[in-house]
């Protein structure tokens, strides 16, 4: 009678149990944005190999930094990478639906617009390495002055977390430690790049 019980109370318990909901996510089309970019490094002269776009309108917990490849216009590379915590706890997942937007100074917010991948330097965060980005917006006019670089940080992991959300930071894109590691190689290789941080 036992074994009646038990066997009634599992298949009771398994039918209760719903199946986790499958993410599906409708693929963007940046093809305009490849194109603006396409026209943008050969009018200023900048690397026409490779530009970065980053797209903050999408979810934290997913792969939102895209690397291009200009000459096939293909997306060769797609990372995981943090927004700005804006008015929130600093390295906490507040906004991860919608990352807060600002060029102020000690806004601790993300800037969209244009920026040029500059020098190589040393962070105190991740695998030591940032790389400097001028901006060349009006959004995004204050990145040198508000020290907003590209780095890596423990907190950020390689792989989608959705829908958990990415730590936030307080502007600077920042990646996994073994996104760096690769994007450091191309970005040794490919200097004077464009990124793109859109919204």
């Amino acid at each position: 009678m036992n074994y009646i019980k038990i066997f009634l109370l599992a298949v009771l318990f398994l039918s209760c149990q719903k199946e986790t909901p499958k993410l599906e996510i409708k693929p963007k089309d940046y093809t305009s944005y490849v194109k603006e970019a396409n026209a943008y490094v050969k009018k200023n002269n900048l690397n026409q190999n490779k530009f970065i776009l980053i797209d903050l309108d999408v979810h934290s917990g997913l792969k939102r930094f895209f690397v291009y490849d200009l000459k096939n216009k293909t997306r060769t590379k797609s990372y995981m990478v943090s927004h700005g915590c804006g008015d929130h706890m600093w390295s906490w997942t507040s906004s991860k639906e919608n990352a807060p937007i600002s060029n102020e100074p000690d806004s601790h917010c993300s800037s969209i617009g244009k920026y040029v991948i500059s020098s190589r330097g040393v962070s105190q965060w991740g695998i030591k390495v940032n790389y400097l980005l001028i901006g060349k917006d009006k959004t995004n006019s204050n990145a040198v002055k508000r020290a907003i670089v590209l780095h890596s940080w423990e907190k950020i992991t390689s792989e989608e977390v959705y829908p958990k959300g990415t730590p936030e930071g307080w502007g600077c894109p920042a990646v996994s430690n073994e996104s760096m590691k690769e994007i450091d190689a191309l970005l040794k290789a490919n200097k004077n790049m464009l990124m793109w941080i859109i919204k």
